[in-house]
């Protein structure tokens, strides 16, 4: 079984040739796991002409020990990073919106998704969005 699986992910990553020997696709992979905690209530935006999404912010820590010897609390670093997390898919942008509340620990899948926008002071600003997949967000008690 594990073979199996092993053959399955390495058929993936070969390069697939076409007929037309100019064009060769290749699979790539695209996926991130977060576990962290939500820091606002979702908001359900519609842009005019498109499909709605859910987006939230979620956090994730990071903890290191900065300094050598005893194990105290003052040797112990933190940083916090946030994220935006956009749900586009009809099911699973609903769920999210009704039970996800802030502070609820959760598990995000999806992919990175780099974008620009133009903000209230006509700045081009980059932001990074993960977008949630398939039944990708769990809530954790």
């Amino acid at each position: 079984m594990l073979r199996n699986a092993s053959a399955q992910i390495l058929k993936q990553f070969v390069r697939h040739r076409s007929t037309d020997t100019s064009l060769i696709l290749e699979r790539s992979i695209n996926r991130v796991q977060l576990l962290g905690r939500v820091g606002q209530d979702p908001v359900m935006r519609q842009v005019e002409g498109r499909n709605p999404v859910t987006i939230f912010s979620m956090a994730t820590n990071e903890m290191w020990r900065s300094g050598e010897g005893e194990t105290t609390s003052a040797d112990v670093s933190q940083k916090t990073t946030w994220h935006r997390i956009s749900v586009f898919k009809p099911g699973l942008r609903d769920v999210a919106y009704q039970y996800v509340k802030k502070g609820s620990r959760i598990l995000v899948e999806g992919k990175l998704d780099y974008g620009e926008y133009v903000d209230k002071n006509n700045v081009r600003r980059q932001a990074t969005t993960i977008v949630a997949g398939q039944s990708s967000v769990l809530l954790y008690h």
